[in-house]
């Protein structure tokens, strides 16, 4: 049996209530229904209405179910980019999304700062031919977040038309977006969901909906299964355009129930909790600094840092304690650590995992 505790930036450990979920799936055989049955628009319903009530998001959004937040990157070029994006890039999640828009055409603009650095918004000058501007939250990679208050802002400093675009894979449900200075925001369930991966959901608004139409409409091709016309002609009945990952939706509708119970306002305060312990024994550490050096560009989740040890030989001594961090990402793979801080993570756990850290010190 496995009982280790995984930090790792996901997959992440499992929301707690998730087994008891997944036995009773298996008891309903939600594995052998049909996706066009009146039981998996149940099971659609309640998923859509507990993320509309977590995320208090706006009638004027429409939730859509996808294979996962990569399939978004790809969506969006095709059906609200005519010509050209504009890209933040500060880390290898934001690269990509940058570089999958050049892949399929686009002529795709990008302001870029080292990996683990913020946004300084004064800085940042958004192209007039701007269709899309792709900001990205919560950087995975690097522990670099854009503060919600910072991204609200780029509805000014964006053309009128532009559609801002928000990566939030890593961070949601903690941040309080104000929805109306943004146009999507889409993440994947294998993270803040605590839910195994296969999922991802796309949240656009009418003016999403709106671009897709008029670019299908004078011939532009905007692609030919998931595009966001045929998307939600099936989301109004509480479907989707193919069968999808029918186990993982109502999952996520039962641990969304489980969210809501709790309130959003102790999910998020329980979260800067727990990074307020982390980041508070990271300063103090001999061994570990975190990566991101100003405080309003620390992510609450995805907390990353540098260390002296090499991740594997951190890992290797945390397996003694059946817990996990993650390594770092890319070239960084040993010199830094990724600490998760998702809602499936206790305050009991974190501390912990900061005690089996600390031994670290008399080791090194």
């Amino acid at each position: 049996m496995n009982n280790k505790v995984y930090f790792t930036p996901g997959p992440s450990e499992l929301y707690p209530t998730v087994p008891q979920h997944l036995q009773e799936a298996m008891a309903q055989k939600i594995g052998s229904i049909s996706h066009r049955s009146k039981q998996f628009q149940e099971i659609y319903a309640s998923a859509e209405s507990g993320l509309r009530e977590l995320l208090q998001l706006p009638d004027e959004y429409e939730v859509f179910f996808v294979s996962s937040a990569t399939e978004v990157w790809e969506r969006a070029m095709q059906n609200n980019v005519r010509r050209e994006s504009f890209h933040l890039v500060n880390g290898s999640f934001s690269k990509r999304f940058y570089e999958m828009a050049q892949e399929l055409g686009r002529e795709a603009q990008q302001h870029e700062v080292p990996f683990s650095q913020g946004f300084e918004l004064e800085s940042i000058h958004v192209p007039e031919t701007a269709e899309l501007v792709a900001l990205i939250q919560n950087e995975t990679s690097s522990g670099a977040c854009l503060p919600v208050e910072d991204i609200s802002r780029f509805r000014g400093k964006s053309p009128a038309d532009a559609l801002i675009y928000v990566d939030a894979v890593s961070s949601l449900p903690y941040p309080a977006f104000d929805y109306s200075k943004v146009d999507s925001v889409y993440f994947s369930v294998q993270k803040c969901f605590g839910l195994p991966a296969g999922l991802g959901v796309w949240l656009v608004n009418d003016r999403c909906m709106a671009k897709a139409r008029d670019m299908q409409e004078s011939g532009i091709s905007i692609g030919s299964y998931h595009t966001l016309p045929s998307l939600q002609e099936k989301a109004l009945q509480n479907q989707t355009v193919e069968t999808p990952n029918v186990l993982n939706i109502y999952l996520l509708g039962k641990v969304l129930e489980d969210m809501n119970r709790i309130g959003i306002a102790t999910i998020r305060q329980e979260t800067e909790a727990k990074a307020a312990a982390v980041y508070a024994f990271l300063e103090q550490s001999s061994i570990f600094l975190p990566a991101v050096q100003k405080p309003e560009h620390c992510s609450k989740t995805t907390i990353v840092a540098n260390t002296t040890i090499p991740a594997s030989e951190v890992n290797k001594h945390l397996a003694k304690y059946d817990l996990q961090v993650g390594s770092g990402y890319g070239k960084y793979k040993e010199s830094q650590i990724r600490i998760a801080n998702f809602p499936a993570h206790t305050m009991e756990q974190v501390k912990k995992l900061l005690e089996k850290l600390r031994e670290l010190e008399g080791l090194a």
